[in-house]
């Protein structure tokens, strides 16, 4: 039994952004403010969505257009990795007699997050057991499905949909990213889902959508679009800076280790600092003592032949 609903659209208290508005309450609303820039990595992963549910549909007999010709990425990796996506969702269903399995559907989570909402990939509920699969195409890190918030609220918003209908025990919350071969998952008690919803998510999804709470720097502050000029993250990363050394001349190892704990961060802010300053110098902004100059690239062949 098979049921769709494809709509892509975004909640300003998004469940891909969740990690960092549950760290973070009052970045929610300044986020939402600024208009998105669609990166060439997420057009790409876009793409592997509509062939990847493209392939599950017809694993499920629903007729609809092969997209293939129609995509700006396409080449053999995408064929590969959506075939094995499909060919996951095959065994998954096989485990199960009769499973409901819903394809790109929006998950609403609204109960406990104001307006929110989500697109799940891929659904699967039978018998006690609810299933929530994520298709993620990137290939840089792999991300872990252990208490992950975006899996949890998309397994709130499944939830809402099927408790009525089944008598649903365990949470089931996988993520799949066939270019690095990681397939995580974690497994809850549906108790345990809800005692976080109500303990925890529903107070700092008010305040998020208030643009309310304390400013945190941290982790989560990669993807945030105002990383660059957030005084928290400065007052963080300045912190992190001010290491107080020992007496002697030499560095000792315990020092050294402590630098090395931090220098990731420290480089990657004042990376974002350096960015930010360059494209606003770009746009017209003079910044006292600095200027705009082209730059010039030194390329030569790794390889002669």
């Amino acid at each position: 039994m098979a049921a769709r609903h494809n709509q892509r659209a975004h909640a300003i208290l998004s469940a891909s952004a969740s990690f960092r508005w549950l760290n973070c309450t009052p970045s929610a609303k300044l986020n939402a403010e600024i208009p998105d820039v669609t990166t060439e990595y997420a057009r790409e992963g876009t793409c592997a969505h509509e062939l990847a549910e493209f392939k599950v549909n017809q694993l499920l007999g629903i007729r609809t257009d092969n997209p293939t010709e129609n995509l700006d990425y396409y080449d053999q990796e995408m064929e590969d990795c959506t075939d094995s996506y499909a060919q996951y969702i095959a065994e998954q269903m096989s485990q199960y007699s009769s499973p409901v399995v819903m394809v790109e559907q929006r998950l609403d989570f609204s109960r406990y997050v104001p307006s929110g909402f989500g697109t799940g990939d891929c659904v699967i509920v039978a018998d006690d057991v609810l299933t929530v699969i994520d298709f993620k195409y990137g290939k840089g890190v792999a991300v872990s499905a252990d208490h992950n918030s975006q899996m949890m609220l998309y397994a709130l918003g499944a939830l809402q949909l099927f408790d009525a209908l089944y008598d649903i025990a365990e949470i089931r919350m996988v993520i799949f990213q066939p270019r690095i071969q990681s397939v995580s998952e974690c497994v809850m008690p549906i108790s345990e889902l809800l005692h976080w919803a109500e303990t925890e998510l529903k107070t700092k999804a008010e305040l998020a959508s208030k643009g309310e709470g304390d400013f945190c720097a941290g982790e989560h502050c990669r993807f945030c679009k105002v990383k660059a000029t957030c005084r928290k993250r400065a007052e963080y990363n300045l912190q992190l800076a001010q290491y107080d050394f020992a007496p002697p001349e030499m560095l000792v190892d315990t020092e050294i280790e402590a630098v090395l704990e931090k220098a990731d961060q420290l480089v990657s802010w004042a990376s974002d600092i350096k960015e930010y300053a360059l494209q606003r110098a770009i746009s017209g902004k003079q910044w006292n003592g600095y200027k705009v100059v082209e730059g010039r690239s030194n390329r030569k062949y790794t390889d002669e032949a």
